[in-house]
């Protein structure tokens, strides 16, 4: 059985929104207070969901694969955060002017939306545990999860351009 690109965009979409929705309700439920790293992870979540969003409503066969390639970055780039955040900044006593930091202040959404944008932790602090897993590697594995989508949903959109 296939899956057609467009319904792996939209489980893209979707699979996004929830983890977004995960860490909201870990930060305002229970407590988890995120670093910049993990708001920066938040940051590309929406990102992704939205590309991904984009190119399940193209009818466009051939666009897949731009949509796809764009989610495979951003899912790399994701996963790279979540290994920053896990192996480098966990060690920090602070996350104050590294690159998430910056990107996020930069951007201006801590301050526009700080219930979901403003980092409440440093990323010491943020180190924690979900069911024994380190909390960054959940979020490591839904990437890497979004990008496997992305991978199939271009070599489907490959198959149906022939």
């Amino acid at each position: 059985m296939r899956i057609s690109p467009r319904a792996l965009f939209a489980a893209v979409a979707i699979a996004s929104a929830l983890g977004v929705a995960a860490a909201l309700v870990s930060q305002h439920v229970y407590e988890m207070q995120p670093c910049a790293w993990c708001v920066l992870q938040r940051v590309i979540f929406i990102v992704i969901g939205v590309v991904a969003l984009v190119f399940a409503l193209l009818p466009a066969p051939g666009a897949a694969r731009i949509g796809a390639g764009v989610v495979v970055l951003l899912g790399l780039c994701g996963i790279g955060a979540a290994l920053w955040q896990h192996f480098v900044a966990a060690s920090a006593a602070s996350c104050d002017l590294t690159l998430a930091d910056r990107l996020i202040s930069g951007s201006g959404l801590d301050v526009a939306w700080p219930e979901v944008f403003a980092a409440f932790a440093s990323c010491a602090d943020a180190r924690v545990n979900l069911l024994g897993v380190p909390y960054a590697f959940w979020s490591l594995a839904l990437f890497a999860l979004l990008a496997a989508a992305a991978v199939v949903a271009w070599r489907g959109a490959g198959l149906r351009s022939r």
